[in-house]
């Protein structure tokens, strides 16, 4: 067993992801913590890493995103 609850090839996994739109894996048998809601899974790591990946493509902060935008307009 891997001591990294994160890297356990055989656990299964949450997606999370927090009102500034941020992702992350997070260990399905783990409390998910205040802020993070879940958007996939319970499912196996690299399952849950794809959603991830093909959903998460803008890694900047909803906030910034909106500061920019408005800073450009």
């Amino acid at each position: 067993m891997n001591a990294n609850p994160f890297e356990d090839e055989s656990a299964d996994y949450l997606a999370v992801v927090n009102a500034e739109g941020q992702h992350s894996l997070w260990p399905a048998f783990a409390e998910v913590p205040l802020g993070w809601n879940v958007v996939a899974g319970p499912a196996g790591r690299e399952d849950c890493l794809r959603f991830i990946t093909e959903n998460w493509q803008d890694m900047r902060p909803k906030s910034l995103v909106a500061a920019l935008s408005r800073s450009a307009g």
